[in-house]
């Protein structure tokens, strides 16, 4: 059976046993970025080949993947600040003041990356970590969904 736009429909792969997948609880009250690499690395660490997604569920975060303790966690955090300032000038005004830039986070930082895993290990380069960006201030609880795909 087709969808509209889309094609023939295929059974997703988890039923077939090819998706392994573990929700993080990530407290971001007092970090912006937070390093989830070592998480992703141990999830990997029980698979062979394939790939990793790292999703955060939610409409004010982001996934990135940068190089982190150099400066470049509050490089970019110092940029996104720049770029989506905290002041009344958007339509999206519930929430504490500046909510508005929040909801444009996503189209900056993208709500998932995916991760080739080689042997239990993401083929990350030696600088490159996985983090959780999110300068929500209104919710300090986040969810981010680990999914390996075997192949």
């Amino acid at each position: 059976m087709g969808l509209p736009g889309i094609g023939s429909y295929v059974r997703p792969a988890r039923s077939l046993g090819l998706v392994d997948t573990n929700v993080l609880e990530v407290d971001t009250a007092r970090r912006r970025v937070v390093d989830l690499t070592g998480a992703v690395r141990s999830f990997c660490g029980g698979h062979r080949d394939g790939l990793c997604n790292v999703f955060v569920p939610h409409a004010t975060a982001g996934v990135a993947i940068i190089e982190t303790g150099s400066g470049s966690d509050d490089d970019l955090v110092d940029t996104l600040e720049r770029l989506l300032p905290r002041d009344d000038r958007y339509r999206h005004a519930h929430g504490s003041k500046g909510h508005g830039a929040d909801h444009l986070l996503p189209a900056i930082v993208a709500p998932s990356v995916t991760v080739p895993v080689q042997d239990g290990a993401p083929l990350l380069g030696t600088w490159q970590s996985v983090v959780l960006v999110d300068l929500n201030r209104d919710n300090p609880r986040r969810k981010v969904r680990l999914s390996f795909v075997d192949g």
